[in-house]
C-alpha cells in the first residue's frame, strides 16, 4: 500500500537577545504515524513530490513592572518554506524567515525591528528498522507504517540577511538583527514509533551551532563588537493521538501533547561569556493537527512550565524561559 504523505513541515526561528530555533521536520497523512507541532517526527517526503510551507510563531513577552522589559512586547516569526522529496528516503527544504520583534511603549522607528532574515537549508535522510536497519522504501503497508522509523537532518543557515541592521536610534542590536552574519549549523536524529492504531510516539535530539561575528562599530561602548551566540541543545517528545477520520472526506483531525527541554549555552560577548544568558528550560505544548485531502492546518499552545536561567547580575537576555506564552500556527501542503 502506497504511503500517503501529506503535510506538516515546521521550521522556527527564534532570534530572541541572542538564540535562534532549529528545523522540525515531518509529514503524516490520513493513516498511519501522527505528526506533532513542534517536535519533528521521522517521515520523509514522496519521490516526485513538493511541499509547500507556512508558520507563524507570536511570542508574547511576560510583564516585569521591575524591570525594563529588555526583551520587549511581543515577538513573531514568519516562515516560508519549500520541500521536495528526491528519494522515497532523502527530502530536502529552503525556508525564508520574517521576524518582527516589538518593545514595549516603543515609539515609532524607535526600538523595532523587522524584516527577513537569513535563509537556511536542510536535508532529511529516512531509515526504518524491521528485522535491521533500511532506508525508507517507496511503499509501505499500515503494517510497515508501526514500525520504528528513524530521521537523521543536517542543515545551515545562509548569510542572506542583514546583521548589522540598524535601529531606530541608529544602533545594532545583535539579538535584534535579521542576520548571524555567519552560516549557522545545525543536525538531529528523530524517532518514531506507532504504538496503535490511534497513538504515535515521538522523540528528538538535536542541537545548532553559532559562529562568532564581528558587528559594526556603533559608537556605543557598552554594546559588544564580537558575538558567538550559545550553542542550543533540544531534547523533545511528544504523543500524538487520532481523534477523528473520515477517510470518505479524506478527513483527519489528531491532539497533541509535547515536552520540549531547551539547553541555552551562554553568549560570548568580545571574548566573554556573559553570565546573564543561557539556561535550561522546559516548555509544555498543547495543540491539534487538521488533515484535509493534501493540505493541514496545525495550532498549538507552548508555555514554559519549568525553567533554571543563569541571571546573575541582571535581567536574564534571550527570550526564550521568558515568555508568557507562545501561539504557533502552520499550513502545508503537498503537491
Amino acid at each position: 500500500m502506497k504511503r500517503l504523505l501529506f503535510s506538516c513541515i515546521v521550521l522556527f526561528t527564534l532570534p530572541a537577545q541572542a538564540h535562534h530555533g532549529v528545523a522540525s521536520l515531518g509529514a503524516a497523512g490520513l493513516e498511519g504515524p501522527g505528526a506533532p507541532v513542534e517536535t519533528s517526527s521521522s517521515a520523509t517526503l514522496p519521490e516526485g513530490k513538493w511541499l509547500g510551507y507556512l508558520k507563524v510563531d507570536h511570542a508574547e513577552s511576560e510583564r516585569d513592572i521591575d524591570l525594563a522589559n529588555p526583551e520587549g512586547r511581543f515577538n513573531q516569526y514568519w516562515m516560508f518554506g519549500l520541500g521536495y522529496g528526491f528519494r522515497p528516503w532523502l527530502s530536502a527544504y529552503v525556508f525564508q524567515p520574517y521576524n518582527i520583534k516589538v518593545d514595549e511603549d516603543s515609539p515609532p522607528g524607535g526600538q523595532n525591528s523587522r524584516g527577513f532574515t537569513d535563509l537556511s537549508v536542510m536535508g532529511v535522510v529516512g531509515f526504518k528498522y524491521d528485522d535491521a536497519f533500511m532506508r525508507v522504501p517507496a511503499n509501505e503497508s499500515l503494517d510497515d507504517l508501526m514500525d520504528w522509523h528513524f530521521t537523521l537532518y543536517g542543515g545551515a543557515s545562509l548569510p542572506t540577511g542583514n546583521a548589522n541592521h540598524r535601529l531606530g536610534d541608529g544602533s545594532i542590536d545583535s539579538g535584534k538583527s535579521l542576520g548571524f552574519g555567519k552560516s549557522s549549523f545545525s543536525y538531529g536524529l528523530t524517532a518514531t514509533r506507532q504504538v496503535s492504531d490511534n497513538a504515535t510516539l515521538v522523540f528528538e535530539a538535536g542541537q545548532i551551532r553559532f559562529q562568532k561575528y564581528r558587528y559594526d562599530d556603533d559608537g556605543d561602548p557598552a554594546t559588544p563588537l564580537t558575538v558567538r551566540f550559545g550553542t542550543e541543545t533540544r531534547l523533545n517528545a511528544a504523543l500524538s493521538y487520532r481523534l477523528m477520520q473520515n477517510p470518505e472526506t479524506r478527513f483527519r483531525l489528531d491532539g497533541n501533547v509535547e515536552l520540549n527541554f531547551l539547553r541555552l549555552g551562554k553568549d560570548v560577548e568580545d571574548g566573554t561569556p556573559n553570565p546573564d544568558t543561557g539556561g535550561d528550560m522546559l516548555y509544555g505544548v498543547l495543540g491539534a493537527r487538521l488533515y484535509k485531502d493534501t493540505m493541514s492546518l496545525g495550532l498549538a499552545v507552548k508555555k514554559p512550565v519549568w525553567k533554571d536561567l543563569n541571571e546573575l547580575t541582571g535581567p536574564q537576555q534571550g527570550a526564550e524561559g521568558k515568555e508568557k506564552y507562545r501561539i504557533i500556527a502552520t499550513f502545508s501542503a503537498l503537491f
